[in-house]
């Protein structure tokens, strides 16, 4: 059986970003996606699924909100 690196998952279901990139859509986010929003010292973790992720990401570049 092979194991599945943690930080590999954990790519897969959260985003990180700073807060003040984030503030602006979370509204939108938390209304339109199921996802558990976090401040970490004034870094927004965005965690859901791995399908809900992919598709906060996709909403986030289409607003200009670079993830990378």
């Amino acid at each position: 059986m092979i194991m599945t690196d943690p930080e590999t998952l954990r790519d897969s279901t959260q985003i990180r970003l700073p807060w003040e990139q984030f503030d602006p859509v979370r509204e939108t986010v938390e209304s339109n996606f199921t996802v558990t929003v976090v401040d970490a010292d004034g870094v927004a973790r965005i965690i859901g699924s791995p399908v809900e992720i992919k598709h906060v990401n996709a909403f986030l570049t289409r607003n200009g909100i670079d993830i990378a």
